[in-house]
């Protein structure tokens, strides 16, 4: 028996009959159409990532460095954090990988490059309303100026 898993005897009495299924939540979300706002608060990172990928497909490093370029240095992705945010955003379908790839030549064959999928393009785009309903809600109560 695996892990600390207990044991059950399965209806019948015999302990062979039981067989044990290993199943994630991904596998559990990905098999129902999720909607946007079912994923949402969407960490920082995959939010940043779905940000990064939305002008165009990036390898893992470009995403790291246009994250810290377009934050000025303030958000800097880590490879675990960034690697593992990927591979839950490929489960989920908010990115693909993509067999398109720039010139050979200039391009390193180990890289995988990502691209931003349309449903993953209506989460980002769902996320900035939910942050942006945020920001009026502040402003509204005198804890952001209006400049700001």
């Amino acid at each position: 028996m695996p892990g600390n898993l207990p044991r059950r005897r399965a209806p019948s009495g015999n302990w062979n009959d039981l067989s044990i299924v290993n199943v994630s939540i991904v596998d559990i979300i990905g098999s129902v159409k999720t909607r946007p706002e079912d994923l949402m608060p969407l960490q920082p990172a995959v939010f940043h990532i779905l940000v990064s990928l939305a002008n165009g497909d990036r390898h893992g490093y470009a995403i790291i460095q246009d994250v810290a370029a377009r934050t000025d240095g303030e958000v800097k992705l880590g490879p675990g954090t960034l690697y593992r945010s990927i591979q839950r955003m490929l489960e989920l379908d908010l990115i693909a990988e993509t067999e398109t790839r720039p010139d050979p030549d200039a391009d390193d064959e180990r890289r995988r490059y990502y691209r931003i999928t349309p449903f993953g393009r209506q989460v980002a785009r769902a996320e900035a309303e939910r942050l942006s309903a945020l920001v009026a809600l502040a402003r509204a109560t005198g804890l952001l100026s209006r400049k700001a």
